[in-house]
């Protein structure tokens, strides 16, 4: 955002965050009520920034974790961009319109072995959960860093390499959804996206920036993305390396596949870009299938894949190869190692919060 407009926003941006920190002190003090659930672990994973900073492969890591566990992970979300309201409980005939793109993501991921929920309000819909699900060992929550009615057992906070907390703005001058000083509420902070061979002398260096408003007890970890082959959405042949691609995406932050395509050898010769939770149209994609040339392939998330499979798209879509690359979460300097240490507490009989 140029400089100009962010001096012109940041009396609003005062506002809003004077607004949110009243808010916050409500809850504090006990002035608006919080609830703790002593029968499961509740852990909260979100950032500050609105949107892109990979919550969703760092949920799917977390819960894949408890399962190698021996825990019974749930999973729940508010179930951004639905098109319903209230508490539903995934299944397999649901779509993006009726939970979500995320939740939708996260049930094909685990192959319906997890529960996954959505609810707008998280407090009765962990009540809910646990009542439908007893034998439910931990609750996910998915993207409630600001939810301050639940109140977790363990707040992992997620934010960028490349766009830290620490170097933006509360709305509307910046992307922040609350002030810097909101860090302080995170029990573990994950630099996310990191390039693979960050060095030690630039974490500390981000760590020593992150403390001067986080906990200085929170932990900060690093992890960088580990991309797949690519998958079909629709029947095809398997793009060869090096062939010409067109990327589409919805999602905040596309550069990162946009790099690691032209990184492995692809050749992206368009990049059909829409917003985040971007609703996907027949006739978008009847003008991608227009424009694509022989031998092109689409290259897409893993999270447009899931909006990309509504019924109503399934003519649309069938009119071209589409792939999907999968990702996941490594990461860097022993840091999944000391995430389970981290962890493995709130799992312990009459663990101490």
């Amino acid at each position: 955002m140029p400089a100009l407009l962010t001096l012109l926003l940041a009396p609003f941006s005062w506002l809003y965050a004077g607004v949110m920190a009243v808010r916050n002190w409500l809850y504090e003090t006990g002035r608006r009520p919080a609830t703790y659930f002593e029968e499961v672990p509740v852990l909260n994973v979100g950032n500050l920034r609105v949107g892109g900073t990979g919550k969703t492969p760092h949920v799917a890591w977390l819960v894949a974790w408890l399962q190698a566990q021996g825990q019974r992970p749930a999973l729940l979300s508010r179930g951004y961009g639905r098109r319903t309201r209230g508490y539903r409980r995934a299944t397999p005939a649901d779509t993006a319109a009726t939970i979500g793109d995320e939740p939708l993501q996260q049930l094909r991921h685990f192959g319906g072995g997890v529960p996954v929920v959505v609810s707008e309000d998280r407090v009765s819909g962990i009540q809910r959960l646990l009542r439908e699900e007893p034998a439910t060992t931990a609750v996910v929550l998915d993207d409630a860093y600001q939810h301050r009615r639940v109140r977790a057992a363990c707040t992992i906070l997620l934010t960028e390499q490349e766009r830290p907390f620490y170097e933006d703005f509360v709305l509307p001058a910046g992307r922040l959804r609350e002030s810097r000083a909101g860090a302080a509420r995170a029990d573990i902070i994950i630099v996310t996206k990191c390039t693979p061979q960050l060095s030690a002398t630039i974490r500390q260096e981000i760590t020593r920036r992150i403390r001067r408003y986080a906990r200085p007890a929170a932990p900060v970890l690093f992890s960088c993305y580990r991309y797949g082959l690519p998958v079909p959405v629709t029947p095809g042949a398997s793009p060869i390396p090096g062939s010409e691609v067109v990327l589409l995406t919805g999602i905040a932050r596309p550069e990162p596949l946009l790099e690691h395509l032209r990184a492995v050898g692809y050749r992206v010769a368009h990049h059909a870009r829409f917003p985040d939770h971007h609703t996907f149209a027949a006739s978008e994609l009847q003008q991608l299938a227009a424009q694509l040339r022989p031998g092109q392939s689409v290259f897409t998330t893993q999270k447009d894949a899931a909006r990309l499979l509504e019924p109503t798209l399934a003519d649309s879509l069938a009119a071209m190869p589409v792939f999907y690359i999968p990702i996941d979460v490594q990461f860097l300097a022993g840091g999944e190692v000391r995430l389970a240490e981290l962890l493995t507490p709130y799992f312990q009989p009459h663990a101490v919060v």
